[in-house]
């Protein structure tokens, strides 16, 4: 869910802090990717039959939309000169317990409709509630690691939530930008966010550059001001006050400043604050998530094991042999590319200390050479691990 009216709101009060984009426009660019959402949206990507079923399936009735979307996501980026680094969910955090209770409720309470529609017959239903029931299993990330291994494309295991493990790497200049639809990466901290960066080519939408320097500076407010704001507006850790919306958060917010002295101002006969309520606990999770420090990543890209991805992807999952070769073509002929560094300023840091200049519109196609620098990155047999630590 992420924060709940966030993006509205900031392209409401502060549309200079969004900037459309192309893909081709990354050229140089590291991105941690939220893996859980991306693979989500590439089985949610394909185009659903006539029962809403949106899942690909081989001969033996597996699904494998996950692993076509990764695949040929993956190299398109790369041709593109983006360099992804897949970020996995670990244990969720305790506060987000009550959340995933009714996450889980929901989405039995479709089942159930679902079986219902489909002895109706009801197809607009069953489209409607397939999209609702859709789930990532645990196969499908072990397939997508062994994916991306054989790719030698690098991927993390974070601790906790993924968007928070991309937002530390991002703070912490292993990479340039977040790339999730959750909006609470911002709230963690990344400088820079990449919105619908995995959304299918024939949508034709534009990826959603967001940096949170230019939030702040837009909406008035510091770091620790947002953190609050984004609590009032709703995350996936408490319910929020109810009454209170996006434009009259941001107004309380300005005026007192805090989540503590807006409660103490409240009209409490009109604004309803949950019984349990844990903003604060909230709060210290968003400005240290559970997550591994940045500085722990030796972050690689390794060879890719040709022989290997095309028993697994057409021996395994029965993909078509020769459309399999002319990807892995393709993403050889990526990784050989030197990929250049870029003139303009890599990394943002402190949100609440710098003072960037408006990110620029996508330059024209004629003027892209001149914004590329010549450092090329080397490509390395190693596989990504976190540094040793001094004995």
């Amino acid at each position: 869910m992420g924060i709940q009216g966030l993006a509205k709101l900031i392209a409401d009060k502060c549309p200079e802090a969004i900037v459309e984009n192309e893909l081709k426009n990354y050229f140089g660019r590291m991105v941690a990717i939220d893996a859980s959402m991306s693979l989500y949206q590439f089985v949610i990507a394909v185009r659903p039959d006539d029962m809403g079923q949106f899942t690909l399936t081989n001969e033996y009735g597996e699904t494998t939309s996950h692993i076509s979307g990764l695949f040929y996501r993956t190299i398109r980026m790369m041709v593109a000169g983006l360099k992804p680094v897949y970020v996995f969910d670990g244990k969720p955090p305790e506060l987000k317990s009550g959340e995933i209770a009714k996450r889980r409720k929901k989405r039995a309470e479709a089942d159930e409709a679902l079986l219902v529609a489909e002895d109706e017959g009801d197809k607009e239903q069953i489209k409607t509630l397939n999209k609702q029931t859709v789930r990532i299993t645990p196969q499908m990330f072990e397939d997508a690691k062994k994916l991306l291994r054989l790719m030698g494309v690098p991927y993390i295991e974070a601790l906790g939530e993924a968007e928070a493990q991309c937002a530390v790497l991002c703070a912490g200049q292993k990479v340039w930008a977040t790339g999730t639809e959750d909006m609470d990466a911002l709230t963690c901290g990344t400088p820079t966010l990449l919105r619908h960066l995995c959304f299918a080519e024939a949508r034709k939408i534009p990826i959603h550059e967001i940096h949170l320097a230019k939030v702040l500076s837009g909406f008035d407010i510091t770091m620790d001001q947002f953190i609050d704001l984004c609590i009032l507006l709703g995350c996936d850790y408490a319910d929020k006050i109810k009454g209170i919306g996006p434009i009259k958060a941001l107004e309380y917010i300005k005026k007192h400043g805090t989540i503590e002295k807006i409660i103490a101002n409240l009209d409490k006969s009109k604004y309803q604050v949950p019984d349990n309520f844990p903003y604060e606990e909230i709060r210290e999770y968003f400005k240290k998530p559970t997550a591994t420090p940045a500085e722990e990543f030796d972050i690689k890209f390794n060879d890719c094991d040709e022989e290997n991805l095309i028993k697994f992807m057409v021996d395994e999952k029965g993909f078509n042999i020769d459309k399999i070769k002319s990807g892995i073509g393709k993403l050889k002929k990526a990784k050989g590319t030197s990929v250049q560094a870029r003139i303009t300023n890599f990394f943002i840091q402190d949100p609440n200390k710098v003072t960037e200049k408006s990110p620029k519109k996508p330059v024209k196609k004629e003027d892209n050479n001149k914004k590329r620098g010549a450092a090329p990155m080397k490509n390395s047999k190693q596989t990504p691990t976190k540094k040793a630590k001094p004995k």
